[in-house]
Order: C-alpha cells, then sequence, then structure tokens
C-alpha cells in the first residue's frame, strides 16, 4: 500500500526530503510559505502556520496522512510532532521534549554533563546577563556567547573571533535573552554528521562542512549557512576515517542516553587539535546539510520511516560515492537587512546539471518573491569536490537581480585552507 506522507516546513532542506519521497509516496505539504519546488511535488499544497499543531494536524486529516516528517525546528519545539502522534499520525520528527537537545542550549549542556556525553566543551549557564558579564571578566581564555533558545543560527558570538570581550558584554545588555550559555572557545574546523535515529537505531550520513559566515573568505556576520559541501567518503578532506567515527560514536552515545529519540539527529562538532568536540546538537536535519546528504542516498527515504513507524530496525543506509557543494543565493542585505518581497527571476533552465532546491521564497499569482531569509540553492554532484564545485557554480547562472552568492564554498583554496588549518592545529 502507497504511504501518504504529509512534509511540514518550506525551506531548502524540505525541498530536498520531497525530492527523496515524491518517486515513493503520495506527498502532501504545509508551509507558512508556498515553495514552488516542493508544491510541483505534491499532491496538494496547504499554506497555514507550521508552528500552529492543530492546523497541521487538522490538513494532515484531511488528506489521510499516514506518515509525516517534521523539517524545521520551531515546528518541533511547538509541539507539531506530539499533536501529530495524538492523531494518530506517526511523525518522523522528535516530540517537544527531546527536541529541547536543541531548543534549549542550557538543557543541551546539563544533558551532556549529567550523562557523561564524550566531547562536552567547559561551560556555565546564567540567567542574570550581569552576573555573565562578570564571568567574562574573570574567565581566563575565550569564550562562545549562546542564547539558550533558538536563534536560527545567528545568535552566537565568538569572544576573540566576531566581537571583543567588551562587545560581548555590550551584545548580553541590550540582548534581553532570559538565558546565556558562556562556553570555552573550540578552535578547530567544523562539521556536521546527521542521523536517522528511531527504536534505538542510529544510521548515520557522510560528513558535511557548512559556511556560516556571510562573505567570501569566511568573513561578515553569521548566517543560517551559505553552503556546504561534502566528499565521495564518509569523512572530510581535513579529518581521518577515525575522526568520523569518534563524532558517530558521540550520536549513539547520546542516543542511548534519549531512548525515546525518533527523528533525525545532527550533531555540529569541532575538530580540535585535542579530538572531537561538540558544539550543539540539532533535531532535525540541517539546512543546507540535507541538500548535501539526500541527494546521494540511495536507500529509499520511505522505507527509514515505515521502518521508524512499525518499531523495527532502521534500514542500513547506502550512499552513492560523490561528492556533493550547495551554494546558497540569498536577498540582497542578508542577514543584518535583507530585502524582503522583492520579486525575483530564476532561471531553471541554466541550471543544467546541478540540482535546485527552492527555500525562504513564497510563490504567489505573479511570480516568485524573497522573504527575509535564504531564497534558493545549487547543488553540484560530481566524482569529486572540483567537479562538484564547477556544476553548482556554472548553475549559478540562475541567479539573476536581487540575490547574491558566496561563491569560494568548495572551491580548492578554501577547501585546502582547512586542511591546512588542521595541520597546523595537530603540529603536523
Amino acid at each position: 500500500m502507497s504511504e501518504t506522507v504529509l512534509l511540514v516546513g518550506g525551506g531548502g532542506r524540505e525541498h530536498a526530503i520531497a525530492r527523496t519521497l515524491a518517486d515513493d509516496a503520495t506527498l502532501y505539504a504545509c508551509a507558512s510559505n508556498r515553495n514552488p519546488g516542493i508544491a510541483r511535488l505534491c499532491e496538494g499544497f496547504e499554506t497555514l502556520d507550521e508552528t500552529h499543531p492543530n492546523a497541521v494536524v487538522t490538513y494532515a486529516e484531511e488528506v489521510g496522512a499516514t506518515l509525516a516528517v517534521v523539517g524545521p525546528e520551531a515546528p518541533l519545539a511547538a509541539g507539531v510532532a506530539d499533536a501529530l502522534t495524538d492523531a494518530g499520525v506517526f511523525a518522523f520528527g522528535p516530540g517537544a521534549d527531546a527536541a529541547r537537545i536543541e531548543t534549549d542550549k542550557a538543557y543541551q549542556r546539563r544533558f551532556m554533563r549529567e550523562h557523561g556525553i564524550p566531547g562536552c566543551p567547559e561551560f556555565e549557564t546564567f540567567e542574570s546577563m550581569e552576573e555573565a558579564c562578570a564571568y567574562i571578566d574573570g574567565y581566563d581564555g575565550d569564550l562562545a556567547v549562546k542564547p539558550a533558545g533558538l536563534t536560527g543560527g545567528k545568535g552566537v558570538k565568538v569572544i576573540g573571533d566576531q566581537v571583543s570581550s567588551e562587545e560581548a558584554k555590550a551584545y548580553l545588555r541590550e540582548s534581553g535573552y532570559d538565558r546565556v550559555v558562556l562556553e570555552e572557545r573550540l578552535v578547530g574546523e567544523e562539521f556536521t554528521v546527521q542521523a536517522f535515529v528511531a527504536n534505538g537505531s542510529v544510521r548515520v550520513t557522510p560528513a558535511v562542512q557548512d559556511h556560516k559566515r556571510a562573505y567570501e573568505g569566511d568573513e561578515g556576520p553569521n548566517t543560517g549557512g551559505m553552503g556546504s559541501y561534502s566528499d565521495a567518503s564518509l569523512a572530510l578532506p581535513f579529518m581521518t576515517d577515525e575522526e568520523y567515527r569518534e563524532a558517530v560514536s558521540i550520536l549513539e552515545a547520546t542516543v542511548e542516553a534519549l531512548p525515546e529519540y525518533t527523528g533525525v539527529l545532527y550533531g555540529q562538532f569541532m575538530l580540535t587539535a585535542e579530538g572531537v568536540r561538540v558544539i550543539e546538537y540539532n533535531a532535525r536535519f540541517g539546512d543546507p546539510e540535507a541538500m548535501n546528504v539526500l541527494p546521494v542516498l540511495n536507500t529509499p527515504f520511505i522505507n527509514v520511516l515505515t521502518a521508524a513507524r512499525d518499531g523495527d530496525p532502521l534500514p542500513k543506509l547506502s550512499f552513492s560515492p560523490r561528492a556533493t557543494v550547495c551554494k546558497y543565493a540569498v536577498p540582497e542585505g542578508y542577514p543584518t537587512d535583507p530585502a524582503g518581497g522583492t520579486r525575483i527571476e530564476v532561471d531553471e533552465g541554466s541550471v543544467g546539471e546541478a540540482l535546485l532546491f527552492y527555500a525562504s521564497v513564497d510563490e504567489r499569482e505573479d511570480g516568485i518573491y524573497t522573504t527575509t531569509s535564504r531564497s534558493f540553492a545549487v547543488v553540484g554532484v560530481g566524482e569529486t569536490i572540483d567537479e562538484a564545485e564547477e556544476i553548482a557554480e556554472r548553475a549559478l547562472a540562475a541567479a539573476g537581480d536581487g540575490v547574491r552568492v558566496r561563491h569560494d564554498i568548495g572551491k580548492p583554496d578554501l577547501v585546502q585552507r582547512r586542511i591546512d588549518h588542521l595541520e597546523s592545529l595537530r603540529g603536523d
């Protein structure tokens, strides 16, 4: 019997999920923005507030959904997966309580400490911003300043990298945050490993490196992610297979301490001279990282979903030995002063071999409009990172006026800088 799947969310991550499921299930979707790429793959698309559990459940029941995939973090935090489960629709995504591993960074660090999860940095949590400022004054070294709640990847400030200690204290005093985490600054190279989790199974995907900074050369403010790359193997060029396995063992230890967890568990790691450390967890696919791993996944995603629902071990995953490079087109002014509401032209015919994923755009009767977040991504898939980058770069002809791109992602000199950085930290 064919499954009817409801996809919740309208970003690039969800477009990648929709593309992965469209041939194997009857697909419906709902989101606050009408994503044209997702809509084309679906039998129906409902525009609604995806953080409103009742609205999502009502639509799921209308379309006869037998499964649901909750893409973004905000609906998970709002309890959408819980509401779907209560209504008898299996949701691949953690309930709000389990999603605290992402949505509450203070809880996340305490959870790691209490369960002895490897890779946890030195940290303290504060409810008083003045006490946090005093801690900065007395700390011997640099700190990462993290609001405890969700900030879309843009709320973290790193002393000694992005801001001075005085700027960090001013940021805290002006922030209005009710809780904050201060932790030791980790120095190394960031990477992500994402895993499908259900019924005690942990099935991991290739490592991906995202690029948070807005401008080329890793300059500018943090964003939700300007693009990312993966290699033809599970590891990345600057890491060893053993270091990849170290990250996987951390995810496995985390799931052992969260036995009821169902969904995607995303580990964002820092590879340091001392080994792998945890920057944070996310309770869903990364965006853009989903657009790297799903196009090379050979195992039908629908088989993962049905095994999770039926209480079976998740299937072993198979991936094509191909590298990927993802580059985002974002509104002018993003992330500090993005120009939302701008009509853009996307020349889909110029994409060539690359994959095109629409993200935070809104399709209206007269065209496609930007929101204040990222607009669309192109993904090259090739035998090597170089080949994948060239495919993605050629596809950027699809980006017309009103958007900009960070072109250096996946280029040989930037990848080599990552390798050289780790070698210098290790003393190689």
